[in-house]
């Protein structure tokens, strides 16, 4: 069978504060960047990804986004975003195949919808977390979770058991960012469930979640002013509380000090235990540097990246390497 192939893609992510209390209903800054993983999908008469048999069932994000479609689907997946890395791969992933399949299917959809299809799959597969990735992967530009009504547009809200979280966008900063990448893998669901864990033992964990969301917000107003020495102290400030919860690691913090000597702050971004690491600079060349020569790859990330968008050509280049379960 050859059929028309239906393509789409999404950008990756990058959180500036919030990132685990954003799970608990507290606020979170999140930034799309210019780096896009690619879907596209046909019909077809085995499932396939990347030119290999797929069983679905072993993939549990696309597991979910094929659920309501009755024939196998070829897919083809390329990214510039790399996984396990703490920037929305998975979310970025989810979000340009929900829009794929609703193209191939003749659907017409919503931000808000795809918002839905993508965080129902990171939901679906790593058993928690909040719409916080999906959200940027699909909007694009900046949002925020669950900060105090200021003025900004809401965009939308999502309630889950007993948390909501109210989602809005937000002014794409001029600043200057760089993520330095550790090389290691780690899935956001057990590190959502370390946090989880701990806090039902101890208030303590309760109290340093409930710091980082107040700090967010102080960070919030810090990046409205333009103020990077208030903003970059306090994304400091959020990696040590992020470290006392135990997602930090050894190669993190190795690239987060080295990063500091030429930034406003630095922090570990996503979900921790490995993956990648973010510094407010005005040096991003020194910054990149001083993270090479510890180990880490370095991106110049520009910000506020557009949202998941219709592609005219089949996705082509790096294949994603997607997690099986």
């Amino acid at each position: 069978m050859t059929s028309e192939w239906y393509s789409a893609s999404a950008p990756g992510k990058f959180v500036i504060l919030g990132e685990h209390s954003v799970v608990y209903g507290k606020p979170a800054i999140v930034l799309a960047a210019d780096r896009r993983i690619s879907c596209s999908v046909r019909r077809s008469d085995c499932n396939t990804i990347n030119g290999l048999p797929l069983d679905i069932e072993k993939q549990p994000h696309l597991r979910y986004l094929t659920r309501n479609t009755e024939y196998p689907l070829d897919v083809i997946t390329t990214s510039d975003v790399p996984s396990g890395s703490g920037m929305g791969s998975s979310a970025a992933l989810s979000a340009a195949m929900a829009l794929a399949i609703q193209l191939e299917k003749g659907c017409t959809k919503t931000e808000k919808d795809f918002v839905d299809e993508a965080y129902g799959a990171e939901f679906f597969a790593q058993g928690g977390g909040s719409p916080m990735d999906a959200s940027a992967c699909v909007h694009g530009g900046g949002i925020a979770v669950n900060i105090p009504d200021d003025g900004c547009r809401e965009l939308w809200s999502i309630t889950r058991g007993d948390r909501t979280w109210r989602i809005t966008d937000i002014p794409v900063p001029d600043m200057s960012f760089v993520i330095g990448n550790t090389g290691i893998r780690a899935p956001t669901g057990p590190q959502v469930d370390k946090v989880r864990r701990f806090s039902k033992k101890t208030t303590f964990a309760r109290e340093i979640i409930d710091e980082i969301g107040d700090i967010t917000i102080e960070g919030y107003h810090a990046l409205k002013r333009g103020d990077k020495d208030i903003l970059g102290r306090i994304m400091t400030r959020d990696h040590k509380l992020l470290s006392i919860l135990g997602v930090s690691c050894k190669e993190l913090n190795k690239l987060v000090n080295a990063a500091l000597p030429y930034s406003y702050g630095a922090k570990l971004t996503g979900s921790g235990g490995g993956g990648c690491m973010v510094a407010l600079t005005d040096n991003p060349e020194k910054v990149a540097d001083a993270i090479s020569s510890r180990g880490g790859t370095p991106y110049i990330i520009k910000s506020g990246s557009e949202g998941v968008r219709i592609e005219n050509e089949p996705a082509s280049g790096n294949a994603l390497d997607i997690p099986m379960r």
